[in-house]
């Protein structure tokens, strides 16, 4: 049996980063299931389009915002999943394009392989300057908690990725003192995760990496990711009953053309 492999990436513009060799990556990073968030595309855009709809001739679903050239989400699988579930249920979150499930059968990967997992692709929001939309995301991961729990409860084994848009500990960001006060490291954010963690929930790269140093969205400013002077703000969790599966996850800083890198997860088979 093969592995099973997961990738996440915020390419901030999916049209962007076409011009900046993606199906290069797409094809050579050969993942089963691909999650992009931020693709900044629309319904008619898609369709106008080949190598958006179906890269290296993936399935390809989408949950498109509904303020054009914003947030957005796409699943691109070399199988064609089981189901698909665009949204939380609430009109504020979902307008916006931030959620995104498949189920998929294990055993289309891999023949004789039993079961079926739930991914979900999810781009939470940004608490902005001033915090203007601090309460806003922290409705959108109360209703996110409440959505992961539910799947947990109906004993679906849950993969969850994407942008968090939170850096949960001092280890996950170069300048912890100097960014208390600044949106992805706010307390109330990170007291959120901190519960979700308390919840059970399974960081699937601190399953594997326990030093610092390891980021995953760096400034567009110049020098900035050269002296990688990054956060960790995109994620794989997965609910702790099938964190046993887990193979191993990694970043991909060396991975350009947007200013959040990809990160991968490989599952035993």
């Amino acid at each position: 049996m093969n592995s099973l492999k997961l990738a996440t990436w915020n390419v901030n513009g999916l049209r962007s980063v076409h011009k900046k060799n993606f199906l290069d990556w797409f094809v050579k990073e050969a993942s089963d299931i691909v999650c992009l968030q931020e693709i900044k595309v629309g319904h008619e855009q898609v369709e106008e389009d080949e190598t958006l709809l179906h890269p290296g001739g993936a399935f390809s679903h989408w949950h498109f915002a509904e303020k054009p050239g914003y947030s957005g989400l796409v699943i691109y699988s070399k199988k064609e999943p089981l189901a698909i579930r665009a949204g939380l249920g609430k009109q504020e979150f979902d307008s916006e394009g931030r959620w995104l499930e498949a189920d998929f059968k294990l055993s289309d990967f891999n023949p004789g392989q039993d079961g079926e997992i739930t991914v979900i692709n999810s781009y939470w929001p940004n608490s902005q300057r001033e915090h203007q939309r601090l309460p806003y995301k922290l409705a959108f991961c109360a209703a996110a908690e409440e959505r992961l729990q539910s799947l947990r409860a109906q004993g679906r084994e849950v993969y969850i990725c994407g942008d968090f848009n939170i850096a949960h500990k001092e280890i996950d960001l170069k300048n912890p003192k100097t960014n208390t006060k600044n949106a992805g490291f706010l307390p109330e954010e990170r007291a959120w995760m901190d519960r979700f963690v308390d919840l059970g929930w399974v960081d699937a790269f601190r399953e594997f990496e326990k030093g610092g140093d390891k980021y995953t969205w760096w400034s567009y400013r110049p020098g900035v990711r050269e002296k990688n002077v990054g956060w960790r703000l995109d994620y794989f969790f997965t609910n702790p009953e099938t964190k046993g599966r887990l193979l191993k996850t990694e970043h991909a800083p060396d991975v350009y053309g947007s200013d959040h890198c990809p990160v991968r997860l490989t599952l035993k088979p």
